[in-house]
C-alpha cells in the first residue's frame, strides 16, 4: 500500500540554522530541510525518507515499549535488551535463567514465544485527517469537545481497522492544531532468537545507566511470524517468518568521530512546547513527587526479591522499568535545574507574548492563550492523589486485571463507538492476553506490599483531597489498610488463570455479581476512577481547544528567530541527524565518543552489575577483533556518542550512516541530556549507542550463532 506522504503546509515551514541537529522530524518534513541534511553528509535523496513505505523507514518498526527494525527477509528484527527484557523474563524461571545466562536459538525451531501482549507494528499510513476530527467538535468545550474529538477518532480508527491485520491510531500534532490517522500492521507472534546474558545486556545496570562512558551490549534480536496464509496470527508452530517490505543492512564498517550518522524510531512524549507554568510544575513537584513514590515501590520488590528469588524473577521486568523511571527523572530534574529551564522558558515565553502583542494576530488568539494559562493553574489540589490512584492500575498485577475486568463489564453493553478507548472490541485480545500471563508476574505478597506503599501515602492526603471509595476499600489508616489487604488477597479466586479466563468470558450481569474480594473492590473503585476520568477529559477537551492559539503564536515566534519548528514527540515515527560527537560534561571534563573492551575489563569486579561473563573476558584477552577492529586503533568498540536527538521510545531504534547502513542501535542518554524531554540543550544533548560492530563480534566469537550472521548478511571473521 503506497502512502499518501503530506507535507505539513505553510503553518510548520521551516526556517532552521543552518547546523541545527535539534529536531525529532516527521519523515514529511525531510524534503524541506534537505540542504540541512545534506550539509550534515547525508548521501541519500531526502524525499526517499518522506516515504514511509519506502526504504529505510519502512524497515523501521514500533515493538513493546520502544522501536526494532527488520534486518533481513525472514522477519529478523534487532532492538535493546531491556525493550525485549519483559520477553526474556516472561521465558525464564527456576532452572532456566535467561537473563543471567542468555539465550540463543539453535534453530528456527528453537526460537522462543514472547509474552501474549508483546506486539510489533510497522506504519503503513500516515494521513492528514483534521478537517475530519473537529468538524464536530467546534463550538463545543470542555467534556463536549473532547468527546467529539474521541467520537470522531473512533469512527475512522473503526473504519481504518475495517482490513483485518491493522492497528490504527489518531494522533495530534502541536496539541490540537492537527491530526493524523496511523495506520500499523500489527503482528502478534514475536520469538525470541538471541540474548546476551544480562551482565552484556545490561553492564553496568543502575550505575551506568544514563551515563556515560557506556560499555553495555544492549540488543537483542527477535523475529516476527505471521500465519501460513500471510497474515498476522497468534502463535503457532504452524506459522512462518514474516517477510517484510524491506530490511536494514548492517554495515561492515563502523563509524568515527564526526561522522554523520541519523536515526529512525518512535519517541514517546516530549514537552518541549509547553507553558512556563507547565515547566515549574514539572520541576518543582512533578519530579520529585515521583522519584519518592517510584523509589519506594523498587523498596518493595527488592526487598521481598532477596527473600523470594522466584518472586525476584517475577518482578524483574517491573523493577528494571521502575529503576530506569527513577533514574531518568532525576536525571530529569539535575537537568532542567542546570539549564536553568524555568526561568530560561519564562523568560522566553514573556518575550513570545510581549512579541505577539504587537501582532494583528493578538487580538484573536490573546484570550484563548489567557484561558490556557488559567486552566494549567487549576488543579494541583488533586495531582498527588491522582498519582497514587493511577499508580495503582499500572504497578499491580492482579488488581489492575480486576479493574480492567470490571471496566470491560460496564463496556461492552454499549455501542463499539461509545465504549472507552482501550476498552473497545478492538482491545479485547490484548486485555486477555495481558489477563493470561499475569500468573509469570504476580505474587500476592509482594503486590500487597507495593499496594501498601502507595496507599499509605495516600492516607497522608488531607481529607479534602480523599475519595471515599478509596477510603471504603483500603481503609482511613495503616492498620486498616493491613486488614483490608489481607481479607481481599487471602479470599480471592482471581489470581487462578481459569478464574480469570472466566471472568472475562462472563456477561455483564455475571462480573456484577460476584461477590470475589477482588471484584468488590474494583467495583467500588469504580465511581472514584470515573470521577477522575471525567475531570481529566473535561481539562483535556478544553486545552486541545485552546492551545493551537498558544502554538500559533509559538511556531510564529520560532520561526522570526529562525529556529527548528517541529511537533513535539507522540509516538509517530520520527527522525533525527547529527554527528557522532564528544562531551564536554563540565569545566575540564570532556568525554571521547567511543568507548572498547578495555572499558569493560577495567570496569569488572566480578560482583554485579560488573561482572562480566567469562566468555566475554576469555574472549577480550584473546584480543581476536580481526574484522571489528577500529581501523586506526586495532581496539574493539563497545557503544558511541551522538548528538542526535532522543527521548524515551526511541530504545532500540536504528542509527544509519551516510549510506543508510545500520551502524548502531540507540539505547540511552547522557546523564546532563536526560532532561531533553523538555528542554533541548546543544551544549550537553547525546544520544547513547551499541556499536554494530561489538553486537556482531559477540555473535561471532563469544555465544556464536553461524547461522544468524549468515541470515544477517555479515561474514565472520
Amino acid at each position: 500500500m503506497r502512502i499518501r506522504s503530506m507535507m505539513l503546509g505553510a503553518a510548520m515551514a521551516l526556517a532552521l540554522d543552518a547546523n541545527a541537529d535539534e529536531g525529532m522530524w516527521l519523515p514529511s518534513q525531510l524534503p524541506g530541510i534537505a540542504k540541512n541534511l545534506k550539509g550534515a553528509g547525508f548521501r541519500g535523496d531526502p524525499k526517499d525518507l518522506a516515504d514511509l513505505t519506502r526504504a529505510p523507514l519502512n524497515a523501521v518498526v514500533r515493538i513493546g515499549g520502544g522501536t526494532g527494525s527488520f534486518v533481513s527477509e525472514e522477519g529478523l528484527v534487532v532492538t535493546n535488551h531491556h525493550v525485549a527484557f519483559g520477553v526474556i523474563q516472561y521465558n525464564s524461571k527456576p532452572g532456566r535463567d535467561l537473563i543471567a545466562d542468555g539465550y540463543v536459538a539453535a534453530d528456527r525451531a528453537g526460537e522462543l514465544p514472547a509474552n501474549p501482549d508483546y506486539r510489533l507494528r510497522v506504519t503503513v499510513g500516515f494521513d492528514k485527517v483534521t478537517d475530519r476530527i473537529l468538524s464536530a467538535a467546534r463550538g463545543k468545550t470542555g467534556r463536549a469537545y473532547f468527546d467529539a474529538v474521541d467520537a470522531a477518532s473512533k469512527a475512522l480508527v473503526a473504519e481504518c481497522e475495517g482490513e483485518k491485520g491493522y492497528k490504527c491510531s489518531v494522533a495530534t500534532m502541536f496539541y490540537g492544531r492537527d491530526f493524523y490517522l496511523v495506520k500499523q500492521l500489527e503482528l502478534r507472534d514475536i520469538r525470541l532468537v538471541y540474548a546476551p546474558p544480562r551482565a552484556i545486556g545490561n553492564y553496568g545496570d543502575e550505575i551506568d545507566n544514563f551515563m556515560w562512558p557506556r560499555h553495555a551490549g544492549d540488543f537483542t534480536i527477535l523475529r516476527a511470524y505471521v500465519g501460513p496464509n500471510g497474515e498476522p496470527a497468534d502463535y503457532s508452530p504452524d506459522n512462518k517468518p514474516y517477510r517484510p517490505p524491506s530490511h536494514l543492512k548492517l554495515a561492515t564498517e563502523g563509524v568515527a568521530e564526526g561522522d554523520f550518522v541519523m536515526l529512525a524510531g518512535y519517541p514517546g512524549i516530549t514537552y518541549r512546547h509547553r507553558t512556563a507554568a507547565e515547566f515549574a510544575d514539572q520541576v518543582e513537584w512533578r519530579l520529585p513527587t515521583s522519584v519518592a513514590v517510584l523509589k519506594a515501590l523498587q523498596d518493595v520488590i527488592e526487598a521481598k526479591g532477596k527473600s523470594d528469588k522466584e518472586a525476584g524473577i517475577r518482578y524483574a521486568a517491573q523493577l528494571q522499568s521502575l529503576k530506569n523511571g527513577i533514574k531518568r527523572f532525576s536525571g530529569e530534574l539535575e537537568g532542567l535545574q542546570r539549564s536553568d529551564a524555568v526561568a530560561v522558558r519564562r523568560e522566553d515565553e514573556a518575550a513570545m507574548l510581549a512579541w505577539l502583542a504587537g501582532q494583528p494576530e493578538s487580538k484573536a488568539l490573546q484570550p484563548d492563550i489567557d484561558a490556557v494559562m488559567a486552566l494549567i493553574a487549576r488543579g494541583k489540589d488533586v495531582r498527588e492523589r491522582d498519582l497514587l490512584v493511577g499508580l495503582l492500575s499500572t504497578q499491580t498485577q492482579l488488581l489492575k486485571g480486576a479493574l480492567a475486568v470490571d471496566r470491560l463489564a460496564i463496556e461492552r453493553p454499549k455501542p463499539d463507538a461509545q465504549r472507552e478507548t482501550g476498552y473497545q472490541k478492538r482491545d479485547e485480545e490484548l486485555i486477555r492476553s495481558q489477563l493470561k500471563q499475569i500468573q509469570r508476574r504476580y505474587d500476592p505478597t509482594v503486590e500487597k506490599a507495593l499496594v501498601t506503599s502507595m496507599m499509605q501515602r495516600y492516607q497522608q492526603l488531607p481529607d479534602a483531597a480523599r475519595l471515599p471509595e478509596v477510603d471504603k476499600v483500603f481503609g482511613r489508616t495503616p492498620a486498616e489498610l493491613a486488614a483490608a489487604l489481607d481479607r481481599i488477597y487471602a479470599g480471592t479466586g482471581f489470581g487462578a488463570e481459569a478464574e480469570r479466563t472466566r471472568l472475562f468470558e462472563a456477561s455483564p450481569a455475571e462480573v456484577a455479581a460476584s461477590k470475589d474480594p477482588l471484584l468488590v473492590a474494583a467495583r467500588t473503585l469504580r465511581p472514584a476512577l470515573l470521577r477522575i476520568e471525567d475531570e481529566r477529559k473535561s481539562r483535556e477537551g478544553d486545552l486541545l481547544r485552546l492551545r493551537p492559539a498558544y502554538m500559533q503564536a509559538l511556531i510564529a515566534y520560532r520561526e522570526k528567530q529562525g529556529k527548528a519548528v517541529y511537533p513535539d514527540a507522540n509516538s509517530t515515527l520520527r527522525v533525527s541527524y547529527g554527528k557522532v560527537t564528544p562531551l564536554a560534561a563540565r569545566d575540564a571534563v570532556t568525554y571521547a565518543p567511543l568507548t572498547t573492551v578495555a572499558g569493560i575489563v577495567e570496569k569488572n569486579t566480578g560482583k554485579e552489575p560488573f561482572d562480566a561473563p567469562k566468555p566475554l573476558l576469555d574472549a577480550i584477552r584473546k584480543g581476536d577483533f580481526v574484522g571489528y577492529a577500529d581501523p586506526k586503533t586495532g581496539a574493539m568498540p563497545v557503544d558511541f556518542l551522538s548528538n542526535l536527538d532522543t527521548t524515551g521510545g526511541n530504545s532500540g531504534s536504528p542509527v544509519l550512516n551516510a549510506k543508510g547502513e545500520l551502524v548502531g542501535l540507540n539505547f540511552d542518554s547522557n546523564w546532563e541530556a536526560v532532561s531533553a524531554s523538555w528542554m533541548y540543550d546543544p551544549r550537553y544533548k547525546r544520544a547513547i549507542h551499541v556499536d554494530m560492530r561489538y553486537m556482531r563480534w559477540l555473535i561471532d566469537k563469544v555465544y556464536p550463532s553461524p547461522a544468524l550472521l549468515r541470515e544477517l548478511g555479515v561474514p565472520r571473521h
